[in-house]
């Protein structure tokens, strides 16, 4: 079996019989630490229930500006289940609570399939959430990749086992290390080693571990369900659009377009972004000057009567001390106050812009369905209307996707969300065309007139005719045969 994780990752929980048991014992990934002072400003991440101007730790609805926390929040996209509407995503998509529950949320999300015995997604989903993922790819090989999801359930421990030291440190030296095999991968396509990056650049590789953008490889071009970073071509939206929509057929990756799913109203094959921070990043004012993701989000600080990288996991903008110890070190002429104020003031432009390119993107779905139902539609430009579907959904949900609300390259946010307007009006434009513009006076109407936001929809929900016939988008869908919970968490309720 082929090694990428170095032994002593490996070594941070017990061996498993290659056999493979059933319900493995996994050890403790943060064991070896748990006496640092170090892990003890760890523990605040599973505390923080702060918020920002645009994001936070309370995991609302993202879709949501109607319902106040818990539910919602003020800063919202309204049309994110009408955007992924027959792909998962459009069950549950909630603000994430951060590392330290990182395999709660997974176990208890809607995306999963809990109402069967089978989840309806690999085992991959567990690739960034736990720190037992070498000693499971170990005993099972490239095989665990697409295994079945909902056998891990019990065998693992919310508290043992999310995200934590190990996943980032080797746990006998507490080097830095990478863990993670797609981007062990990744960066050997690129010609690099990270064992040969210096301490600044590993700073911000292992944030990058799970901070990036990934698809699945499929087994005729790959290992089944095995995450691949898609930088072959460049890390910029543009470099990976192309990746994805064109080229020879490569040992990983695709021949013509790849497609996570294809939308049910109006049958674009579609790519669902993830959360590109450290693409995003790299080569942003901070990225390029040096500055590494550890400096914001780990800085220096007084803990415990020691000097410490900090452990907890967070944007400095919470409070005043944080942006201090974060941002003052280098902007020593200004003040927290002042650093706020400019970071929300780039957060703002990029938060309208990115919900002007979310409405335009709903109203190109909007313009292929009512086309595709149009009596002598040319099939051919509707082809290619589709193509600025899929082309304008992805420029807007790279910036959608990742988690800076912009701030950490505003000058690519905001370029980028041009793009995908332009992408998405060309698709409203060719869709009239392909309908001899029969279409075209039904699609002057306000984006709330002519499509409203779905705000309920889940797996639960799909089970009710009722539910698909109060929206005609979710008329689109197929209705869910009636089940109950199968999985609640890390345990079998039936």
């Amino acid at each position: 079996m082929k090694k990428f994780f170095v032994s002593a990752a490996v070594a941070m929980t017990v061996s498993l019989s290659s056999a493979w048991a059933s319900d493995p014992e996994l050890g403790d990934g943060n064991l070896m630490f748990k006496d640092t002072v170090h892990y003890q400003s760890y523990l605040l991440n599973k505390d923080d229930t702060q918020m920002t101007e645009y994001a936070g730790s309370v995991p609302h609805r993202k879709h949501d500006g109607v319902n106040p926390l818990p539910k919602g929040y003020k800063h919202a996209q309204p049309y994110l289940k009408n955007l992924w509407l027959g792909y998962p995503f459009s069950y549950h998509y909630d603000r994430a609570r951060g590392h330290s529950y990182g395999l709660d949320d997974l176990f208890h999300s809607d995306r999963v399939n809990r109402y069967s015995e089978k989840a309806g997604l690999p085992a991959t989903c567990l690739n960034c959430k736990t720190t037992t993922i070498p000693d499971l790819v170990e005993a099972k090989g490239d095989g665990f990749w697409s295994s079945e999801l909902h056998q891990y359930r019990t065998m693992h421990d919310s508290e043992k086992h999310t995200i934590g030291c190990a996943n980032c440190h080797d746990t006998e030296t507490m080097d830095l290390v990478i863990t993670s095999v797609p981007l062990d991968e990744a960066l050997k396509r690129q010609g690099k080693d990270w064992r040969e990056a210096s301490q600044q650049e590993m700073r911000s590789l292992v944030c990058a571990q799970c901070h990036v953008e990934y698809h699945f490889e499929t087994k005729d071009h790959g290992v089944a369900a095995k995450p691949h970073l898609p930088w072959d071509n460049g890390m910029n939206p543009e470099q990976m659009y192309e990746y994805y929509a064109s080229g020879e057929p490569q040992p990983d990756g695709f021949q013509g377009q790849f497609k996570d799913w294809v939308h049910a109203v109006s049958k674009s094959p579609m790519i669902k972004t993830q959360h590109p921070e450290y693409e995003m990043f790299h080569d942003s004012v901070h990225g390029a000057g040096g500055v590494a993701c550890a400096d914001c989000h780990m800085p220096t600080v007084d803990f415990g009567g020691e000097s410490i990288s900090s452990h907890h996991w967070t944007s400095p903008l919470k409070t005043d001390e944080g942006i201090e110890n974060a941002c003052l070190g280098c902007h020593s002429d200004k003040t927290a106050e002042h650093m706020r104020e400019r970071v929300e003031y780039y957060q703002e432009k990029v938060w309208r812009q990115l919900n002007i390119a979310q409405e335009k993107s709903v109203r190109a779905h909007e313009a292929v369905r009512r086309a595709m139902e149009t009596e002598g539609v040319d099939e051919a430009v509707l082809a290619e209307a589709r193509e600025m579907v899929r082309k304008g959904a992805w420029f807007w949900d790279y910036v959608s996707a990742e988690n800076s609300a912009g701030f950490h390259n505003p000058t690519k946010a905001l370029d980028t969300l041009a793009s995908s307007q332009q992408y998405s009006d060309q698709a409203v434009q060719l869709a009239m065309r392909a309908s001899k513009f029969a279409i075209a006076e039904a699609m002057d109407k306000p984006i709330e007139e002519l499509v409203p936001p779905i705000m309920e929809h889940s797996r639960k929900l799909q089970q009710s005719q009722e539910h698909l016939d109060s929206h005609v988008w979710l008329r689109y869908l197929e209705k869910l045969p009636e089940a109950e919970l199968v999985w609640d968490g890390y345990k079998k309720v039936q």
